[in-house]
């Protein structure tokens, strides 16, 4: 196992190691709460790599990385740019930009939007004393 002490060489070889092998990769995130550190890890069983703070500054990177590694694996392209705008400035219609999605529109019986609250386990009541 290898930690990378710099953010970028460890974004750049987490995105490029996901890509190589996507079906056998795996992210893991650990939070140590009592020490103040997060771990990152992305191994492919052949190659691991691993990026370790305790700086409050990689949060919002950190969050950048999910959402890009997240996004390849729902196989989405990240979008950066103004909706209705190509890279060259050009306008698109409506449709086209529905087009773009590789994820096909959800029908309304897919999955239900409000799901019962699960029932729990009732606490016996204490019995009073005499």
């Amino acid at each position: 196992m290898v930690y990378i002490h710099s953010w970028q060489e460890f974004q750049d070889a987490a995105e490029s190691l996901y890509s190589k092998a996507p079906n056998n990769t795996r992210y893991s995130v650990k939070w140590k709460s009592s020490e103040g550190k997060l771990v990152l890890k992305i191994t492919d069983n052949t190659t691991c790599i691993k990026f370790k703070t305790n700086s409050s500054i990689f949060l919002n990177r950190f969050e950048s990385l999910n959402l890009s590694i997240m996004q390849k694996m729902q196989n989405q392209r990240r979008r950066e740019e103004a909706p209705g705008l190509t890279s060259a400035g050009d306008l698109h219609s409506p449709a086209e930009n529905d087009r773009a999605s590789p994820i096909p529109a959800q029908t309304s019986s897919a999955i239900p939007t409000q799901v019962p609250a699960a029932g729990g386990v009732k606490k016996k009541k204490p019995k009073k004393k005499k």
